[in-house]
């Protein structure tokens, strides 16, 4: 018997040892590589989708419990009919027929080729999923006091001309591009843009009544109070979960050892960013309130991941870290700032996706010497001030039209009264 395993042992072993070459000389067929770059576009755009729910669970946390079921009906809306326009002639408008400034403004169809590499069906539903994210920015920052329909308006501006327009200037190969600016997975295409709309939005529309006791005047907390800090967790969750389809397979290929081993790369940079800027919002409000925020550490987990999608790949571990731990730390004061000058970021949104993710755009060069921190500073204005000019522009023409806040007395009731007819929780603050 022990005669049997020996022989069977060098066997086994003879056998690799004589075909180790053969298997490292492998290379796989251009179908495997087809197969296997759309299976990563499918698998990255079902983790981004899981983002969504992760938005809508974090967003009805931090609300007040009288306006929890529109915050779930505006972020199921805007998931429709972002997805729709993007189809429609959203996603053309960014990658065909680039020119530089945009592309074609026509309707998106089916037309894969194993010589591209991948299903042009599987690139559409991952890049359609980025879309979703951009828009559901907006929401959270300008929850409790917009109405409903006014604000799918704008998702089909946001999702139709100012997010695909913008973003093909460096992911369509547009002028951004040429010029040689990085973002690899949108600190700034995405979350910057999404940030910068979500501002223009804050100032038309206002503070919620009663928000602020005066103009950079003491806050007042208690009827404001977030309705649930578990499904704020849920939701910050859903979100890093999803973070790991939203970066990694922002490879946008898993058919070489290169591709794979570089997604493994920015997951673990991608989390290392996350945890550390979780860290950092529970030391700095401890150091500087003498309590440790859970909200802060919530969104610093979420600032981490924003300043580190820029360029997740490129660094080394230790420097996600120190680009995490300072994305969150922009975020808090960024959110003092806002408060400072009246504005209500319902969510955070705008510290969280527009501030860290303008850090961690400009600082790529850092760790990425195929760009330049001017190359950085041009991109980021740019794509910023597109965002808010036209956001203001569509905010301030949707309030001069049909109308863009709700009454006050509707907003006394509260927006799931108002403008849903659905109560979220049956027992009220």
């Amino acid at each position: 018997m022990r005669k049997y395993l020996l022989n069977l042992i060098i066997g086994i072993t003879s056998f690799f040892l004589l075909t180790e070459t053969s298997f490292a000389e492998t290379t796989m067929s251009e179908e495997g590589q087809y197969i296997f770059n759309s299976l990563a576009f499918y698998i990255g755009g079902v983790l981004v989708a899981f983002m969504a729910a992760g938005f809508c669970m974090l967003e009805s946390g931090l609300v007040t419990t009288k306006s929890v079921s529109t915050i779930a009906a505006k972020n199921i809306g805007k998931f429709a009919i972002a997805s729709i326009i993007f189809f429609l002639f959203g996603y053309n408008l960014a990658y065909v027929d680039q020119s530089g400034f945009m592309g074609s403004f026509s309707m998106w169809s089916e037309g894969s080729e194993i010589s591209t590499g991948y299903s042009d069906s599987s690139d559409w539903f991952f890049q359609t999923m980025f879309v979703c994210a951009t828009v559901s920015i907006v929401s959270g920052a300008v929850a409790e006091r917009i109405k409903i329909w006014p604000f799918f308006a704008f998702a089909v501006v946001m999702a139709g001309f100012i997010y695909p327009i913008s973003m093909g200037w460096q992911w369509g190969e547009g002028w951004l591009y040429k010029a040689g600016f990085s973002d690899f997975a949108g600190s700034t295409l995405v979350h910057a843009c999404g940030g910068a709309a979500a501002l223009a939005g804050v100032m038309i529309l206002g503070a919620r009544a009663g928000r602020f006791t005066s103009r950079g005047g003491k806050r007042v907390m208690v009827p404001f109070a977030a309705s649930s800090i578990p499904l704020t967790t849920l939701g910050t969750f859903l979100l890093w979960f999803g973070w790991f389809g939203f970066n990694g397979f922002s490879q946008l290929a898993m058919g070489t050892f290169d591709d794979v081993t570089a997604i493994s790369k920015i997951a673990v940079n991608t989390h290392l960013a996350g945890a550390a800027g979780t860290v950092a919002g529970a030391a700095i409000t401890r150091l500087i309130g003498g309590k440790t925020d859970v909200i802060m550490m919530l969104n610093g987990a979420l600032a981490g991941l924003v300043a580190i999608t820029a360029e997740p790949l490129t660094p080394s571990p230790m420097l996600a870290i120190f680009i995490g731990a300072i994305g969150a730390i922009i975020m808090y004061f960024g959110t003092k700032m806002l408060e400072n000058f009246g504005l209500d970021d319902v969510v955070g949104a705008i510290p969280v996706h527009m501030f860290a993710g303008i850090f961690g755009t400009l600082i790529v060069p850092l760790s990425n010497s195929e760009t330049s921190f001017s190359t950085q500073f041009v991109g980021v204005i740019s794509v910023v001030a597109f965002s808010f000019i036209l956001s203001y522009v569509a905010f301030s023409a949707l309030k001069a039209t049909i109308g863009l806040r709700i009454s006050k007395e509707a907003e006394r009731l509260g927006t799931d009264k108002a403008e849903v007819g659905v109560v979220a929780y049956s027992i009220r603050d």
